[in-house]
């Protein structure tokens, strides 16, 4: 599976991005979308994730709010609508998939599949 993340950028603090990942085969239900960013010297952390057919959806603290994860079934699509946007936010943006487990969402390292990045900065 390819995934493809898309709709950084740079924008103002207090602005808004949506991002876009379109993976290269149809998810199915037990597929698990997940958004993960990693900042200059800092590690990757967990942001947002949604299951494919129940909805199921969490957020990091951090964004909790903010940002709102959503997928777009006729497109095949995951989006992450980020509101609000801090410096603290600026990084790289990957998506990510597997059929893990629901209680596995939030361990990157666990994901099987991963999108080449798109960089959000927040700079006035």
């Amino acid at each position: 599976v390819q995934l493809q993340a898309s709709g950084g950028g740079l924008v103002q603090p207090g602005g808004s991005l949506k991002l876009s990942c379109v993976p290269s085969n149809r998810m199915t239900s037990s597929n698990l979308i997940g958004w993960f960013r990693q900042a200059p010297g800092k590690e990757r952390e967990f942001v947002a994730a949604v299951r494919w057919n129940s909805g199921n959806i969490d957020y990091a603290d951090s964004v909790k709010g903010r940002f709102t994860i959503s997928r777009d079934n006729a497109k095949n699509t995951v989006h992450l609508q980020m509101n609000n946007l801090m410096p603290e936010d600026t990084a790289v943006y990957y998506c990510a998939t597997s059929r893990l487990i629901w209680g596995a969402r939030t361990q990157g390292h666990l994901y099987d599949y991963w999108g080449q990045g798109t960089l959000v900065t927040v700079s006035s």
